[in-house]
């Protein structure tokens, strides 16, 4: 025989709802009440957040089999340690474990897998990294537990720097210095983090112009100049430098050095202009070569453009001009 009883409210001994239903909507406790399930009892239908309960209260030490929506702490000071994982789970099962005393490089945890796939594998997986913390939901029959979180206390995020080699180092403080006079390679091997350095400063350099042949012939024009200062450095910058540095990732980075323009051969021809300088990193720093001098005599008594124009020729009245500077045009000049 069965028995019914119909209430819409269940009411403690002070007269508050602990259970009531209301439009179809069924509220269970009181504000300020906690709802908890009895040791072993438990729960279905609710779903999960995605998360765990910690078992705080008990650091495993020994082999055991976990249970879904519990994460452990598990204890590998005295030897290997196996956990295996709950049988015939449903999906959105979750369990997670965490190296508590940061042993697992020295005595490992097995994670078993009781029948179910691993990442799609038919295998047990071993924790052996220290401080490792890992989480595992089973989807389904054909990947079985999914890793949907990993992690290590030495992860966490500490400042990371550009490291790198190539060119002459020197050492200014905290900053590295790498100079190339010849083509070369800017090898990046850490691009670093935010709480360090992502970017580096640049200073990108020319060759000069050659100047042209004979007295009140013009002078060869300057290499091109660029600059720009990292947000961490704390030199003195040229005030016509661009901002911000350039990012930088783990890569090779070519360098190729402008060597300076030849003195023109005969009075009645330009002086060579300079060489380009570049540096092919996220964004490509190219400085123009140096223009060079005009002639003394003949038609080509002008300077030729360039990072820095050269100069023109004196000996006509007016003299002749000088070539134009920031050719091809950069920003800022």
């Amino acid at each position: 025989m069965t028995s019914t009883i119909k209430v819409n409210n269940v009411q403690n001994q002070c007269g508050a709802n602990i259970i009531n239903e209301s439009s179809n909507t069924i509220t269970i406790g009181a504000s300020g009440d906690t709802v908890t399930l009895a040791s072993g009892a438990s729960q279905s239908g609710f779903g999960r957040s995605g998360s765990v309960d910690w078992q705080t209260g008990s650091i495993k030490t020994g082999d055991f089999t976990a249970t879904s929506g519990e994460g452990y702490f598990v204890n590998t000071t005295s030897g290997a340690i196996t956990v295996t994982l709950p049988a015939s789970p449903s999906a959105g099962a979750i369990v997670a474990v965490s190296d508590y005393a940061k042993t697992f490089n020295t005595n490992a945890c097995t994670i078993g897998r009781n029948s179910s796939n691993i990442e799609g594998a038919a295998s047990n997986i071993t924790l052996d990294a220290e401080g490792i913390a890992m989480t595992f939901v089973y989807a389904d029959a054909t990947k079985g537990w999914k890793v949907v979180g990993a992690g290590k206390e030495s992860d966490r995020t500490a400042p990371a720097f550009v490291t790198a080699t190539g060119g002459t180092i020197t050492t200014c403080g905290n900053f590295k210095i790498h100079s190339f006079t010849g083509p070369g390679t800017f090898e990046v091997t850490c691009a670093g983090n935010c709480a360090g350095s992502t970017t580096i400063s640049y200073l990108v350099v020319a060759g000069g112009g050659g100047g042209g042949n004979a007295g009140g012939a013009g002078g060869g024009g300057a290499g091109g100049f660029r600059e720009s200062e990292s947000p961490t450095c704390s030199y003195t910058q040229s005030p016509l430098a661009a901002s911000g540095g350039l990012p930088v990732s783990v890569a090779s980075y070519p360098v190729a050095v402008g060597g300076g323009g030849a003195y023109s051969p005969s009075t009645s021809a330009k002086g060579t202009s300079g060489v380009n300088s570049v540096f092919t990193g996220s964004s490509t720093i190219t400085s123009a070569g140096g223009g060079g001098g005009g002639s003394a005599c003949g038609p080509v008594q002008t300077g030729a453009a360039g990072g820095s124009g050269g100069g023109g020729s004196g000996h006509t009245d007016p003299a002749s001009p000088g070539g134009a500077g920031n050719t091809p045009p950069v920003s800022p000049p």
